[in-house]
């Protein structure tokens, strides 16, 4: 069997779901009958428009790939995710998958309210072709992973919008499924669940399963996704590397990935400078190299004690790295007027991304800011191709006899 490199990773040559020529319509109808004596004067007189939520769709998924699908509501993204699940059937073109389903969509989509959260463990298993006596070696798991504990007995129509997602979630990974198809419904959870579940996916990835992940938030499509697929009124906009076409989103959507800034302004951030090797301007960097990070600043009135810092953000929002004046051991008595605050990075040893820098100017305890600016500058980081992660380590390889 081939392999293919597709992002960082090597997915199997052979197809787990194939999209061809795919489009899918509805009825939007002029006038609404709610009483039973309207439809019957109006049967014949009711028009409607046809909708076309999807128009045209190819798209190849390989076994092992994680392909991302983006685009702002109404762009076709859950419907074309329906039809992989078989829930709905396209109006022209025909999807061809490879390998058993599971398949996370909106809340509460496959429980029934009345059943409890144990039965509709059961219920779900059931569609996906599982008997019961298949579960017995699963249930604990999945009961486990979902986190809820004495509430399982309970029926699931009393359940929050995340215990919900706790369940869904929990059912779709632990019936090891060839393909799993998420729709959105990670937003929803708590953020030590989201975390969870981003963590099983990983493993997942790393045991060679196909996944296919609809979300709002691209960063997150950005991060963990072999491919993006932004769809844009029912056609494709773009496919191809993530940090690409995420980046082409948010600037079509004229989105700021979360740059803000605030504080007192007793000390104002005037200017940020992130400078290479040859002491100029840049926003690309490779692996290994060195950067100067420049923070020009001024103080109306004098400042005592101040602290000056800065920190590395990936796509997700997670922080990097980071440091500051107080951490290094540096004491500053006092700061007025005009000046600069001066950082020097040996070596970056991030690997391919696109990192956010803040930059910040606050009290010794951290409790007051003066000037905070949040993950309104980036820079790009391109690495030689031999590691994988996110960080680069020295590592010699030798092969010895014992």
């Amino acid at each position: 069997m081939g392999a293919r490199e597709i992002g960082t990773r090597a997915t199997s040559e052979v197809p787990a779901i194939r999209v061809e020529g795919v489009s899918k319509s509805f009825r939007l109808y002029h006038d609404v009958n709610y009483t039973l004596k309207e439809r019957i004067i109006n049967w014949r007189k009711r028009g409607y428009d046809l909708f076309w939520a999807l128009k045209g769709i190819d798209l190849t998924v390989y076994k092992g790939e994680t392909l991302g699908i983006i685009g702002p509501n109404g762009s076709g993204k859950s419907t074309l995710l329906r039809m992989m699940t078989r829930i709905m059937k396209p109006n022209e073109g025909r999807i061809y998958t490879n390998g058993t389903i599971a398949a996370l969509l909106e809340l509460g989509a496959g429980f029934h309210p009345d059943l409890t959260g144990r039965e509709n463990i059961y219920l779900n298993a059931s569609i996906l072709g599982f008997k019961r006596r298949d579960l017995e070696g699963l249930i604990d798991g999945i009961i486990e992973f979902s986190e809820l504990g004495p509430f399982i007995d309970n029926q699931v129509k009393n359940y929050s919008s995340g215990m919900y997602v706790r369940l869904g979630f929990s059912i779709a990974i632990n019936l090891n499924p060839d393909i799993l198809l998420i729709d959105e419904v990670l937003a929803v959870g708590d953020e030590s669940f989201q975390t969870k579940c981003l963590n099983r996916i990983a493993r997942m990835q790393q045991e060679g399963k196909t996944i296919v992940l609809v979300t709002h938030e691209a960063n997150i499509a950005a991060a963990i996704c072999d491919r993006v697929l932004w769809l844009d009124k029912g056609v494709e906009r773009m496919l191809g590397d993530p940090r690409e076409v995420t980046e082409r989103y948010h600037e079509a959507m004229r989105m700021r990935p979360e740059g803000s800034e605030f504080g007192t302004r007793d000390i104002v951030i005037d200017k940020v400078e992130v400078m290479n090797r040859h002491g100029k301007e840049a926003v690309e960097f490779e692996t290994g190299e060195p950067m100067t990070l420049r923070i020009h600043y001024h103080a109306a009135r004098p400042v005592e004690d101040p602290v000056f810092g800065f920190g590395f953000y990936d796509q997700m929002g997670f922080m990097v790295y980071g440091t500051n004046t107080r951490l290094r051991g540096m004491n500053i008595p006092k700061v007025q007027g005009r000046g600069m605050m001066e950082f020097s990075i040996a070596s970056l040893y991030m690997l391919d991304g696109r990192y956010y820098v803040s930059v910040a100017a606050h009290t010794r305890d951290g409790l007051v800011n003066y000037h905070w600016l949040d993950k309104l500058f980036y820079f790009d980081v391109r690495s030689p191709g031999m590691e994988e992660g996110y960080l680069a380590m020295e590592c010699d390889i030798d092969l010895k006899e014992e």
